[in-house]
């Protein structure tokens, strides 16, 4: 058994499509997150700065912890009606904006 369950992860609003969509644009996001922390504590050269890693980012698969995450409501999906696609929505954080800033400097 699934849990959640697709009909709990899209609330009726999204297609079974949608979901899978914005669920690997999660996983993207969560896996470029750890690969992020997880050069900054190589950079320390000590176990104990990798097992500074966030714990859920280090332990689960990108996929399981993006499907947690639009549960509990970290994520969204949001349609946009110009492409008929749905994108993923994530709440601003620093680390987003940082990294946002740093993705513009290098184009």
């Amino acid at each position: 058994m699934l849990y959640p369950t697709i009909d709990e992860l899209t609330k009726g609003q999204y297609n079974r499509y949608e979901l899978a969509l914005a669920t690997a644009k999660c996983a993207r996001l969560i896996t470029n997150e750890y690969v992020r922390q997880h050069e900054i504590a190589e950079k320390g050269g000590t176990k104990e700065a990798l097992a500074a890693i966030d714990r859920e980012l280090r332990d689960e698969k990108a996929v399981k912890v993006a499907i947690n995450r639009m549960y509990r409501g970290e994520y969204s999906i949001a349609a946009n009606e110009a492409e008929e696609t749905a994108a993923v929505v994530e709440e601003p954080t620093e680390a987003s904006v940082e990294e946002a800033e740093t993705d513009d400097a290098e184009q």
